[in-house]
C-alpha cells in the first residue's frame, strides 16, 4: 500500500471565488447599513457638528458650529424651513426668499 504525504489545498480558482464572495457580501452589508441608518447620497448643506444660517436681507448662507450663535448679519432659518441638502425644497426656496431685519420672510428683489 502506498501512502502519500500530500495535503489537499483549495484550487486558486476556488480561493478567488471566495474572495469575490466576501467582497460582495461586504458591499451588500455597507449599502444595507447606509439605508438603515438614513445615510443619504445627497450633498449636505453643512457638515457634522454644524447648522446652517442665512444672511439677513440676502440669499447668502453659512455653516456655524453647533452651540455657537450666528455671526453678525446672519440669522437662523425659521423653524421647519431649514435646508438640509443641496437642491432640496428649502434650499431652493431660500434662493428667492430671505429674512429681513424685522425677522419677516420676504421675496428677494431681482438680482438680490
Amino acid at each position: 500500500m502506498r501512502i502519500s504525504n500530500r495535503v489537499h489545498h483549495p484550487s486558486a480558482a476556488r480561493a478567488g471565488r471566495s474572495a469575490r464572495s466576501a467582497r460582495g457580501l461586504l458591499l451588500v452589508c455597507a449599502v444595507g447599513a447606509a439605508v438603515l441608518t438614513g445615510c443619504s447620497m445627497e450633498d449636505a448643506i453643512c457638515g457634522g457638528g454644524e447648522y446652517p444660517v442665512m444672511a439677513v436681507g440676502g440669499t447668502g448662507s453659512a455653516c456655524v458650529p453647533n452651540g455657537e450663535e450666528p455671526p453678525k448679519g446672519y440669522t437662523r432659518y425659521p423653524e421647519g424651513k431649514v435646508p438640509e441638502h443641496v437642491g432640496d425644497k428649502w434650499d431652493t426656496y431660500w434662493q428667492t426668499h430671505t429674512v429681513d431685519e424685522n425677522g419677516e420672510v420676504v421675496e428677494v428683489p431681482q438680482g438680490g
